[in-house]
């Protein structure tokens, strides 16, 4: 029998389409006690599209609150997304899709990553923005991948 909590822990896995691999950070702020404040970059493969890859920086809090997890991290969000090879497509994709989120604070606060298609231009948008279950940030960052002429884009 699976237990609660390896449910949830399975659930949350299953809910995350896409998964970061560290690049590199810079730290921003000395912190006396705690780690510093940085940027982070990390990058995120599309799932469904293979030949995409997505860059992501990020703010992270540091010090006592930041290395124990409860700082709420900066809306702030950069994205930049590259053709890294052939693309192809594993499936048909929808016309919007959220590819990744992750946790910027310990409650309602998250970064997101969602991909869009424009079929007239043959285009792939991905817009990273943070949200809150009260009030949502505006602060986001868009970037689009051309798709060959040649190469349409399969839509569900």
């Amino acid at each position: 029998m699976i237990k609660p909590l390896a449910l949830a822990c399975i659930l949350c896995t299953a809910l995350q389409p896409a998964f970061a691999q560290k690049v590199g950070e810079v730290d921003t702020a000395f912190k006396l006690l705690g780690p510093d404040h940085k940027i982070v970059i990390d990058a995120y493969d599309d799932p469904k599209v293979k030949g995409v890859a997505c860059y992501v920086a990020r703010a992270k809090t540091g010090g006592i609150k930041g290395a124990i997890g409860l700082a709420e991290d900066k809306a702030d969000a950069s994205i930049a997304c590259r053709q890294v090879g052939p693309i192809s497509f594993s499936e048909p994709i929808k016309q919007q899709e959220e590819l990744f989120t992750e946790r910027q604070s310990i409650l309602f606060k998250r970064l997101r990553v969602v991909r869009m298609v424009d079929p007239a231009r043959n285009v792939l948008i991905y817009l990273s923005y943070s949200d809150k279950l009260i009030e949502g940030s505006p602060k986001n960052s868009v970037t689009v991948v051309p798709i060959d002429r040649g190469t349409a884009i399969p839509l569900k």
